[in-house]
């Protein structure tokens, strides 16, 4: 019996000792047949392992299992009759932000604005606007029924908690609710007050209109002055 197995160590360990012996002493013919048929194949083996190259890059489809980043979803195209609407009262450069039925009243409505270009850095979120609208849909025709430029008005006057002195730039964030539809808040720019808060503005379903909320944004409050009392805007077109 060849000594590496009869002294128990592993079959390849001996079987490759055998081949160095056989070839360095010339004693490889006096192995068994079938060892040198086995010597034969864990040659082959090693040598096809060690062709292979474990630091091989990978095939493109297996470079990671990382899932891509989700596309950004495209805006909704807005329809030509909403953006003629908001076009009739902010000019050419109206920017449709949110339409459809947005303050669950059953009728369409468009909320619009003047978008600076850049919105300058600020703690405050939102994006500044010179002018806002809301129009809504009404027999056939686009009526306003909230307005943002210096001031913030309905269709009966002042909406309370609106500064006294002219605003010419409003931070805006607004919000879809399930339940309660549409949520604006509009923050005066340039003030000079780091710590001023926003103006809550929600449709009132009582009223029939927006109204602006209390400092809890629960309760609807009435409107500060009568719409024959309210500032005019020197904003234009």
């Amino acid at each position: 019996m060849p000594d590496e197995v009869r002294t128990g160590a592993p079959l390849g360990a001996g079987l490759y000792e055998g081949v160095y012996r056989g070839m360095c002493c010339g004693q490889l013919n006096r192995l068994p047949p079938a060892h040198v048929l086995l010597l034969a194949g864990f040659l082959l083996a090693g040598f096809a392992f060690a062709g292979c190259d474990s630091n091989a890059p990978a095939s493109p489809g297996a470079a990671s299992n990382t899932p891509a980043a989700a596309a950004k979803p495209a805006e909704p195209v807005v329809p030509d009759e909403f953006q003629s609407a908001a076009n009739a009262l902010l000019g050419s450069e109206a920017k449709v932000l949110l339409f459809g039925d947005l303050a669950h009243n059953g009728k369409q409505e468009v909320l619009a604005a003047n978008v600076l270009p850049k919105t300058p850095t600020n703690s405050i979120p939102g994006t500044v606007v010179t002018r806002a609208v809301i129009v809504e849909k009404d027999d056939g025709k686009w009526n306003e029924v909230l307005l943002c430029d210096e001031h913030l008005k309905n269709t009966k006057g002042l909406l309370a908690l609106t500064p006294r002195d002219p605003v010419t730039g409003w931070r805006l964030q607004y919000e879809q609710d399930a339940a309660k539809g549409l949520q604006l808040y509009f923050t005066p720019e340039h003030t000079g007050d780091a710590h001023v808060l926003p103006i809550g503005v929600g449709y009132n379903p009582k009223t029939n209109r927006y109204q602006s909320l209390d400092r809890a944004f629960e309760k609807f409050l009435p409107e500060a002055l009568p719409l024959g009392e309210t500032p005019r805007s020197s904003l234009k077109k």
